[in-house]
């Protein structure tokens, strides 16, 4: 009767109390994440080609947007790449100094992709009000800077967190993942800015 009422025992003494990458299910939730926004992005895109299907002129304005600034924030955005890598590299070793570093870094290319973002919406030559193509427009460079401002405040937030002893355990699998979806940001940053100042030109 006593073999019988044993229970089996697992030691899981050593394994790590965190982790990064595949390994965590948060990291899987954020893949999630990227998916269904991407799958926004994608509708978007495609309402953007099939209305340039119905018009001999695109766009239906006298110019185009104002590639300049457009230019310069894709600059910026891909620039921005360089802290968030560090950021993802230095998250596993706990070191807050390098962690702080890294999301200071990219707290200020974020703020400089704001900025430079209200300059391109002072650029884009058409309201959202004026026709399909305007409307269009807004709503991918819109859905674009909703997230850009979120990814800020989540980096901020994480910023803010990595001066208090809380930056530790899950804290720094999270800078890693917040690496991850600064990554989706930057990519479609330059999707959008390609439809919204190349097609306009090439297309």
């Amino acid at each position: 009767m006593d073999s019988v009422r044993q229970r089996p025992v697992l030691d899981v003494s050593d394994l790590p109390s965190v982790a990064f990458g595949r390994s965590n299910t948060t990291w899987l939730a954020n893949v999630f994440y990227m998916m269904i926004e991407g799958t926004m992005f994608a509708l978007l895109f495609a309402s953007y080609f099939y209305l340039r299907t119905r018009t001999s002129s695109w766009p239906p304005i006298q110019a185009p947007p104002n590639v300049g600034y457009g230019i310069a924030n894709g600059i910026v955005f891909l620039l921005s790449l360089i802290p968030a890598r560090y950021a993802q590299k230095v998250a596993p070793t706990g070191n807050r100094g390098k962690i702080q570093l890294a999301l200071a870094g990219l707290a200020v290319f974020a703020i400089v992709n704001m900025v430079l973002r209200g300059f391109e919406l002072a650029n884009l030559n058409c309201r959202w009000y004026e026709n399909a193509y305007g409307s269009i427009v807004w709503s991918l460079i819109g859905l674009h800077t909703g997230h850009l401002i979120t990814e800020f405040l989540e980096t901020a937030t994480l910023l803010g967190v990595s001066f208090t002893p809380k930056m530790e355990g899950t804290r720094l699998a999270d800078v890693a993942i917040n690496s991850d979806y600064w990554y989706f940001v930057v990519v479609s940053a330059v999707l959008v800015d390609f439809l919204i100042y190349g097609t306009t030109r090439f297309l």
